[in-house]
């Protein structure tokens, strides 16, 4: 049993816990987006096609990263979650590094297997700090404060990935920010400090417990596979839409950079942030709000992402984009944080990883493989213009996802599990 030290008795700690958390997560996202940007050198040099680059973006990272998880987020619940995201950050650090030595398809995906090993301690973890840092009335801001992770490392990865290939090569891209992740692991377990928790260590719940319960609950299935086919599309666009920009624009590497960059920052960080905010002032009121949010924010985000990708015009693209980046992921604040009041706090680790296991295997798996392979079965059809065309079908797959959590808004409310009192 490894003991817990109490957090520093200031009360901004909390914050610089989270800022901590943030940047990793961003790490987190910098290392996967960056092979996105670099698609069409990588294609070019290895001489590769849509489908085995969707097999990089998606079931080379996805599988172990999703069934990892569960285990590593039980060992979290165990023992240290600082120490087992210090572990992740630095493995997928290292391989992501290892990426800019590939010389073939099949090292390659080897080496984004290993990223995705390394990040699948990473999230679970993070989400039950906050949810041990920050009181329930706060806690679905600051998942959505930490997933802003999402849109600023997507932008990083675009944008770093981008001018190091320009101005050196692809590879050149992954050993930097592989060394940077590497740096910045001691420095993260250094800062954050493991939170005394409610329950004793020993008394920790088995996996199978943990799943008994979760099993049991409607809301749980449901949230699972709406979040899924959100991430999907999400994945898989935000994997191909710089190929796409390439392709049907005729964009350079550092004009996709900057355009998909801004699209991420702008619309992606204001999304998961709103998320969040509404999601406690309207949840103090009603627990299905958590789900609710989220069904609107989808159903709107289809049709404008659709209208986007058809669009004659780069500019009239990036207003149709702007709205439907920050709607898309609105949904990471809300239902993190719904999955969280699931089960009792001491099973919060591996309740989230659980989840991840759904969203990502599905989300993560198939997004970008789909995408690929869609295009490439178009190509003989429309050309160059497979890729936009491919895009517009998987963003259908955001009206499955609304769907799917307007229906579970009313068993959150009889799910959902209070706090109990300090």
């Amino acid at each position: 049993m490894m003991p817990t030290a109490p957090a520093p008795a200031y009360s901004r700690y909390p914050a610089i816990v989270l800022a901590m958390l943030l940047l990793v997560y961003t790490f987190n996202f910098l290392d996967r987006q960056i092979l996105g940007i670099l698609v069409q050198p990588i294609k070019a040099e290895l001489k590769l096609t849509d489908t085995q680059m969707g097999l990089l973006g998606g079931p080379a990272f996805a599988i172990l990263y999703s069934t990892l998880a569960i285990p590593l987020a039980l060992i979290a619940d165990r023992t240290s979650r600082s120490w087992v995201i210090t572990v992740s950050l630095t493995v997928w650090s290292l391989f992501t590094a290892l990426c800019g030595v590939a010389t073939s398809f099949w090292q390659l995906f080897a080496f984004r297997v290993g990223v995705g090993v390394g990040e699948a301690g990473g999230v679970a973890p993070s989400y039950a700090l906050i949810a041990d840092y920050f009181p329930p009335e706060r806690r679905a801001r600051a998942l959505g404060i930490y997933s802003m992770g999402i849109p600023i490392g997507l932008a990083g990865g675009t944008l770093i990935g981008a001018f190091i290939a320009a101005y050196v090569d692809w590879r050149a891209a992954f050993i930097t920010v592989g060394i940077a992740g590497v740096v910045i692991a001691p420095i993260f377990r250094w800062v954050v400090k493991e939170p005394k928790r409610a329950a004793p260590v020993a008394g920790r719940a088995p996996v199978s417990a943990v799943f008994a319960i979760l099993a049991r609950k409607p809301s749980f299935w449901l949230m699972a596979f709406a979040a899924a086919m959100s991430s999907l599309a999400g994945y898989g666009l935000a994997f191909w839409v710089p190929s796409l920009l390439i392709r049907s624009y005729h964009f350079d590497l550092q004009t996709t950079a900057l355009y998909f960059a801004s699209l991420l920052l702008i619309g992606g960080a204001s999304g998961v942030y709103l998320g969040g905010l509404l999601a406690d002032r309207l949840g103090r009121a009603d627990r299905g709000a958590y789900a609710k949010l989220p069904a609107i924010a989808w159903l709107i985000t289809a049709p404008l992402f659709v209208a986007g990708f058809l669009s004659p015009s780069p500019v009239i693209a990036w207003c149709f984009f702007l709205i439907p980046n920050a709607l898309n992921i609105l949904w990471l604040g809300p239902i993190t944080t719904a999955v969280q009041h699931l089960v009792p706090p001491h099973m919060r680790a591996t309740a989230s990883a659980s989840f991840l296991l759904i969203n990502n295997l599905i989300g993560l798996g198939v997004g970008s493989v789909a995408i690929g392979a869609l295009s490439d079965g178009l190509t003989a059809r429309f050309g160059a213009e497979a890729l936009r065309y491919s895009a517009v079908i998987v963003a259908c797959f955001y009206l499955i996802a609304t769907v799917l959590a307007f229906v579970a808004v009313k068993p959150l409310r009889k799910d959902w599990v209070d706090e109990p009192a300090a």
